[in-house]
């Protein structure tokens, strides 16, 4: 089959779209399938045989100069003029822009691509690319709207809980497209309830395709030493799901008992952000260290350094920093938040469980479970078989080209 991918942002390492989109691209190319992905900023990082179709942004919330105003001189397209408008009254940009420039860039290969595969962009450009004539087939990994609720409720300010109303003006667009879509796949039970709920989608269009791991690459390490006291989590962003500010709060009632405790977060800080100033009032500036813009490699030595990994989220749709710590064989004390007991397994036998939003109960179950080297021969090793057992990207790949053709069938092309 030909698939045009879309991935309106994908960070090659952290954050689960572009890691999603590097493994099922990689897996479809394993399958015999022709894959060309069209991404924005940030771009994901692709197996060889996977052209990458850069269909730039302005960029407006890079790493470096986030929400930076472009200046006219840099709006050669329409797409842009479209993208400005809609930061400049205060929603985020991204998946609307991008999905217009899909729809523009597909409709100078007419006739090229079988099929379109939206992962989570959801912008009005995919109905275009519909009536023109391509099926569309959509990833919801989870549906927005949960980020917004839980943002709105963490807000601090009046002023900050309308910003952040406006900034997720987007997933009233999400919603509408989602609903219009002839199929759509998603990635857990928790997920596909919360789509129907919140989106409205019907039931009969959607279908579950968890995500994969390389368990040959993410692997235990015997040969790297464990650093006493490491604790270890992946972040992708500083909002109030991923519950960081939690795993902090708990990470400094530990240091009472346990002076070396210390944690290692996969992702960048952002200064002045909510993260960064609970790290300042904890006084735990010592005590926790970045690391971003390194290697699979490197990440799966940090994993194999940590005596425990952390997913403190107050939801997920699914996880994949939590397989990969448990492909590892690393073990995971992770939050009930969302599909995670449905991903990680039983507590106390693939993985250690406390409730979302508890420091309390987070720096009890960190206090207990430090310092217990055996764990990594049960928890961590029933972690692993479960992760082998379960989540193979061959396996989901297959699942999906088997939705590629259902939705081809749909629409009267197959």
């Amino acid at each position: 089959m030909r698939i045009a991918y879309l991935c309106y942002r994908g960070k090659p390492h952290v954050g689960g779209q572009g890691v999603y989109t590097r493994h099922l691209t990689k897996a479809l190319a394993d399958l015999g399938h022709h894959v060309e992905v069209l991404g924005g900023q940030p771009y994901p990082e692709l197996d060889e045989r996977v052209p990458l179709v850069k269909l730039p942004s302005l960029d407006i919330y890079n790493d470096h100069y986030p929400l930076r105003m472009p200046w006219v001189g840099e709006l050669r397209r329409w797409t842009d003029w479209v993208e400005v408008a809609t930061f400049m009254a205060g929603s985020f940009p991204e998946p609307l822009a991008f999905s217009l420039r899909a729809w523009s860039y597909l409709r100078s290969r007419p006739g090229e691509f079988d099929i379109a595969h939206d992962n989570q962009c959801l912008g009005y450009g995919l109905q275009l690319i519909e009536r023109d004539g391509l099926p569309v087939l959509g990833t919801i990994h989870h549906p927005i709207s949960v980020d917004r609720r839980l943002e709105l409720a963490h807000s601090r300010t009046r002023y900050e809980r309308i910003s952040k109303a406006r900034w997720y003006g987007f997933v009233k667009m999400q919603a509408r497209v989602a609903r219009r879509l002839e199929r759509v796949v998603t990635v857990s039970e928790n997920s596909f309830k919360d789509i129907v709920a919140d989106f409205g989608v019907d039931p009969s269009r959607m279908h579950i395709v968890p995500v994969g791991v390389d368990t040959e690459l993410f692997r235990p390490r015997p040969g790297v030493a464990v650093v006493p006291g490491r604790l270890i989590t992946t972040t992708s962003s500083d909002v109030a799901l991923k519950g960081l500010k939690y795993l902090l709060e708990a990470l400094a009632k530990l240091r009472i008992e346990r002076p070396d405790a210390h944690l290692v977060i996969i992702g960048k800080r952002r200064e002045g952000g909510l993260s960064a100033a609970t790290i300042d009032q904890l006084g735990l500036g010592d005590a926790v260290t970045f690391v971003s813009d390194v290697s699979e490699d490197r990440i799966i030595e940090l994993y194999s350094q940590s005596e425990l990994a952390v997913v403190p989220s107050l939801y997920e749709g699914f996880s994949l920093p939590a397989i990969e710590a448990q492909a590892c064989g690393v073990p995971l004390v992770a939050t009930t938040g969302g599909a995670l007991p449905e991903v990680v397994g039983h507590h106390g036998e693939t993985a250690l469980l406390v409730p979302p939003g508890d420091a309390e109960a987070l720096a009890a179950a960190l206090r207990d479970h430090l310092g217990r080297p055996q764990l990594r021969d049960t928890v961590g090793a029933a972690g692993r078989r479960r992760v082998v057992e379960n989540w193979s990207w061959p396996i989901m790949a297959a699942r999906t080209v088997e939705h590629y053709r259902a939705c081809l069938a749909g629409a009267g092309t197959a």
